[in-house]
């Protein structure tokens, strides 16, 4: 991950706000639906429902809420039958992006997105034309304490963690997904406040922008998310320092 942006700590700050906004309820339904609808309704099985669950209490959202989200996903619900979609495409300035949706009608959310990406210099491609870049990582953000950089590295890896590196005024760590309970399980032990941690997609390499296509994308990326059927965006890019410090003071 070496040239890595903080785009993920300056998303991540971004999701703390959306929280505040609203709007969190039904993305935290829909991840929930899902992560049962790929790998089952129980969470000791399912690290990914585990992780969609703990975020879900995180954000107050009531336990009956929960519990007919792992239903509905796991088909075990009458009511609305969502459809798992991924588009692939590029922003401004030959970005990669994967977008991953769920929806109740494809006819409705398929114009949207590439609309989304029309009006921002973006294009839509076909089928892993972009997926490839990519590979499925747990990814957990934090931010330092008392601890210095060697001795959390040290721990990390340890227990399963491939890198580690600072992000702006956050660090990233990566692991393979089966790791990821270990890594954090780790951190906990040793009392390391972490600011989040869930399974992505991490770009295995990165396209450098300027400002003005760092602005697009960015812009992309944050209409993309407002959707209601969209459930995660991934991008590949990193920002100059001088937008990254203009965003950081938002």
């Amino acid at each position: 991950m070496a040239g890595h942006s903080h785009w993920a700590g300056i998303k991540h700050k971004k999701a703390r706000q959306d929280k505040r906004r609203g709007k969190v309820f039904s993305k935290l339904t829909k991840t929930i639906m899902s992560a049962a609808r790929r790998g089952g309704k129980e969470p000791d099985t399912n690290l990914e429902l585990q992780y969609a669950i703990e975020e879900a209490k995180a954000a107050n959202m009531p336990k009956g809420t929960i519990e007919r989200a792992i239903l509905k996903g796991a088909g075990e619900l009458e009511g609305e039958q969502v459809e798992a979609i991924r588009y692939e495409g590029y922003g401004s300035g030959g970005a990669a992006v994967i977008v991953d949706i769920l929806t109740d009608n494809r006819n409705r959310t398929t114009p949207a997105i590439r609309n989304i990406f029309d009006g921002h210099g973006g294009k839509l491609g076909t089928t892993n034309c972009v997926a490839w870049m990519f590979q499925t990582k747990g990814l957990v953000i934090l931010k330092l304490g008392e601890m210095s950089e060697e001795e959390v590295f040290d721990l990390v890896v340890e227990a399963g963690a491939e890198d580690f590196q600072q992000a702006g005024d956050f660090y990233e760590l990566t692991c393979p997904p089966t790791e990821l309970k270990n890594v954090v399980t780790a951190l906990e032990k040793s009392e390391i406040e972490y600011e989040s941690a869930e399974i992505t997609e991490v770009p295995a390499s990165y396209v450098d922008l300027d400002a003005d296509n760092g602005r697009k994308n960015v812009k992309m990326l944050d209409e993309l998310e407002e959707n209601d059927d969209v459930e995660n965006v991934y991008s590949n890019f990193n920002l100059p320092e001088e937008l990254v410090r203009e965003m950081s003071e938002e």
